[in-house]
């Protein structure tokens, strides 16, 4: 099973002409760049000076994510995009540099719960300073700073004018680089939970969002961890979410629109939907066994009736015929079943539409569909409006 890859920025903020800055950039892209694949980690080498950013040139707050001008949404995307930072700055006069002042105040919620590493240089204190001032500045805007960092005096990195630190300063490097990584990972509910695509989940910290082929490990997981029970329950391991491989979980998660439900770190529960022609079909619905009992279910199936919207003639869900939990939550949620003719193996009941506010006694008409699964299984629908 695969781990999201990160995406760490190395941000060379000396914009100043023949500065050693690119030097000092290049042997850390270098450096880092065995360790950063083992770690999982992809390395985007960016420079202050190729990016044009002027003054502060934003009308409004930072912190409201609207950006006007194109160099501020393009310099908004990079920051948004990455999972964390290093920063490789100079000191100059006892503080890091104005461009890195300035690029920092540009953007508010972008840098939010990205943790920061710092390569500095410089002559006496080797940009120690710079470091310093920087992480005053950086806190505040929710970043946040490592203990580790790389500290290079420049009288002892230069041989016959060019860049070459000592394997000490590699070393320091290459356990900032993992520290980072480990805190990037550590971080990532942090920035899920405040991303514009997430919403509030139903427990406390708990928050819900698109799930992803990168999720596939995290849902093979939690299919064998819920469908044991059905398994059980049916009496065959002829089920689907139980035998899937993570390679045939990522395909699928790429076909329906599959909502997560997350609490620190951990993937709580899900439920995917598809448009078939007129129905909205609804599968995969699980709840990890020790929150069983709360009601998420009940608030994942509303969660996937409601976010489809309207348009769709019937809602479609199966079940497995002896998955008595599972048939008892559906009855209660109003979903109508009717019996069909079937035998012990399979059973296959489509209902059709009935509308919630029509009476009891009404009777619609029955077809009979073939069951897909090859599992003993029951079809309902939600009754429309």
């Amino acid at each position: 099973m695969t781990t999201k890859r990160l995406r760490i920025v190395l941000l060379v903020c000396s914009t100043r002409p023949g500065a050693l800055g690119s030097a000092v950039g290049a042997w850390l892209a270098d450096t880092l760049a065995p360790g950063a694949e083992a770690l999982g980690a992809d390395l985007v080498p960016v420079a202050l000076g190729d990016l044009g950013l002027p003054f502060l040139d934003e009308e409004g707050e930072p912190s409201s994510g609207v950006h006007h001008h194109e160099h501020t949404r393009r310099w908004s995307r990079i920051v948004d995009a990455a999972d964390g930072f290093v920063f490789v700055t100079p000191e100059y006069n006892y503080g890091m540099p104005a461009t890195l002042k300035n690029a920092l105040d540009f953007l508010g919620p972008e840098w939010a719960w990205k943790p920061a590493g710092f390569v500095s240089y410089g002559h006496t204190s080797a940009g120690t300073r710079a470091v310093q001032h920087a992480k005053q500045v950086v806190t505040t805007l929710r970043l946040v700073p490592l203990g580790a960092t790389v500290a290079i005096r420049i009288a002892d990195a230069l041989r016959d004018d060019r860049f070459a630190p000592s394997v000490r300063h590699a070393d320091a490097a290459e356990g900032m680089l993992a520290e980072l990584v480990r805190l990037a990972r550590a971080l990532a509910p942090m920035r899920e939970r405040g991303h514009p695509g997430a919403g509030a989940g139903p427990l406390p910290g708990s928050y819900t969002r698109r799930l992803h082929p990168d999720d596939a490990p995290e849902v093979t997981v939690l299919q064998r961890c819920c469908w044991t029970d059905e398994a059980l329950a049916n009496d065959t391991l002829a089920i689907p979410a139980l035998r899937e491989s993570p390679d045939e979980v990522r395909q699928w998660l790429t076909s329906w629109h599959t909502t997560g439900l997350r609490r620190d770190g951990r993937l709580l529960g899900m439920v995917r939907t598809r448009r078939i022609g007129a129905d909205l079909h609804i599968g995969r619905l699980a709840v990890v066994p020790d929150l069983r009992g709360l009601g998420v279910g009940r608030w994942l199936l509303r969660r996937a009736e409601t976010a489809a919207g309207g348009g769709h003639r019937r809602v479609l869900l199966s079940t497995g015929a002896a998955s008595h939990r599972n048939l008892a939550l559906y009855r209660r949620q109003g979903y109508v079943p009717l019996p069909g003719p079937h035998d012990s193996t399979v059973t296959a009941v489509l209902v059709w539409p009935i509308c919630r506010t029509a009476p009891t006694t009404m009777i619609p008409e029955i077809a009979f569909v073939t069951d897909i699964s090859g599992v003993c299984s029951a079809w309902w629908t939600w009754p429309i409006t």
